[in-house]
């Protein structure tokens, strides 16, 4: 490969790394199952990866590749290299740069990157002149590790929603989570203590499609790598104790027009969405059940999604409550209509995550779907006869349903492109069978004695 000309920000990053004494780059990437892979080299190897980036074995990450079609490369993106905060009083500092997994054989974005799949679906909004912006909400719980650094489930504290100390003794844990997120480009906007014991929220500010996939991942990181500092353990596992909430991801989404006017909101129509939004949610309901296996991907997410635990299991809208899949917030600027997708969980890949919503929602967009009427009342207060009334469907129950969706449906497969979705299931489909092979204490306890 011939070495590139870098770029004026390709420079600066070089130029802040000298000037900021990084003596180690990590260049992260993420696999299929969203888990963040990192590669370490030596800061004075940084030039080298921004001129002919840094190659590596992709049939070692599962659900790449074969071993035969090994040869990766990674190009780091400049936009994204920031200085890892937890380090910089250790044993030399380091830095973090974002990467895109390169096809030797082709030069290509690797097709099995859920960078690219998300990258792919930013473009396919651009051909139809919408840009995408996303504000998630992140959920997380907090444990006590045991004498041997293990994780337990007791939590950190005995707070509630909104708790302040002494109930909340992870306020100044919350609080150096904020200070290195700040350090590493974040614009924290809130965090508060969440409604179970243990659990938290830190609510950054929304970002253009892309931007916040790379946040997502970062965040996840941020949070665990600063409870680890502490001793104690961040998790961001959808349902780690059974009877309380679980942590969700609450995903805001807007889409905006190239001359940068809110492509949601209208004036004059009803609860100020245009129609433009009204089919946007339109395919986001139509393909929710596929989308679930994305935005919530592990036989644990499911626990999460039941009725009783402010976890949306109906698929509708509303502008007034929050037992809708959909709800419209309200708005105090016309930028700042959008619509929030509460069903994904922080467990997701983010890149595939966005990928599929992006898409569900363009679909409704480019067929014109007709978007239902909002549903104002509880839907949990709603017997079977009445959601068959209103026709509210209902999310898959489990894994194996979902799977089962993502597979139906084309408009999502075709969303994750079919390599990620040929490994994204096989994967899922091999943990859905191990769980229902597994005997829970649960059981043990309810018929070992009964039978």
């Amino acid at each position: 490969m011939t070495p590139q000309t870098l770029t004026d920000e390709e420079e600066a990053v070089l130029a802040e790394i000298e000037e900021g004494g990084i003596d180690f780059l990590r260049l992260q990437f993420t696999d299929i199952l969203g888990t963040v892979k990192n590669v370490s080299i030596p800061a004075s190897q940084a030039r080298k990866a921004f001129e002919e980036g840094i190659y590596f074995d992709g049939s070692s990450i599962e659900g790449f590749v074969r071993i035969q079609e090994s040869d990766m490369r990674l190009d780091p993106d400049p936009a994204t290299f920031a200085v890892l905060p937890w380090r910089e009083n250790d044993e030399g500092a380091a830095g973090r740069l974002i990467c895109d997994v390169i096809d030797t054989t082709t030069g290509d974005p690797f097709v099995g990157d859920p960078r690219a799949v998300l990258k792919n679906a930013l473009e396919d909004a651009a051909d139809l002149g919408y840009s995408l912006n996303v504000g998630p909400e992140p959920e997380f719980f907090v444990f006590e590790q045991d004498e041997d650094g293990r994780a337990t489930t007791t939590t950190h504290d005995a707070g509630g929603y909104f708790d302040l100390a002494p109930k909340d003794l992870a306020s100044d844990l919350r609080r150096e989570m904020i200070f290195n997120l700040e350090a590493m480009g974040f614009d924290v906007e809130a965090s508060h203590h969440e409604v179970a014991e243990g659990q938290h929220e830190i609510a950054f500010k929304y970002d253009d499609g892309l931007t916040t996939a790379d946040n997502i991942a970062t965040f996840r990181a941020v949070v665990r790598a600063t409870a680890a500092k502490n001793d104690v353990h961040a998790t961001f596992m959808p349902k780690p104790i059974a009877h309380i909430n679980g942590s969700g991801m609450h995903t805001h989404l807007s889409l905006f027009t190239e001359d940068g006017e809110n492509a949601f909101h209208d004036e004059d129509g009803e609860f100020n969405l245009s129609e433009t939004a009204r089919q946007f949610v339109a395919g986001i309901l139509e393909h929710a059940p596929a989308i679930t296996a994305v935005c919530d991907p592990t036989v644990n997410s499911y626990k999460r999604l039941v009725p009783g635990y402010e976890a949306p299991v109906y698929v509708a809208w509303s502008d007034v409550n929050r037992s809708a899949l959909i709800r419209k917030p309200a708005a105090r600027t016309p930028a700042a209509s959008r619509i929030e997708l509460r069903s994904p969980d922080p467990s997701c890949n983010p890149y595939l995550a966005l990928a599929v919503m992006l898409q569900a929602g363009l679909d409704g967009i480019e067929r014109e779907l007709t978007c239902p009427d909002p549903v104002r009342e509880n839907i949990y207060e709603f017997d079977e006869d009445k959601r068959e009334e209103y026709g509210i469907e209902t999310l898959p129950a489990n894994l194996g349903e979902a799977v089962a969706a993502l597979e139906d449906d084309p408009v999502i497969t075709d969303a994750l492109g079919p390599h990620v979705a040929e490994k994204f299931v096989e994967a899922k489909r091999a943990e859905y069978a191990e769980y229902k092979a597994e005997v829970s204490d649960w059981e043990v306890e309810r018929y070992l004695e009964t039978f």
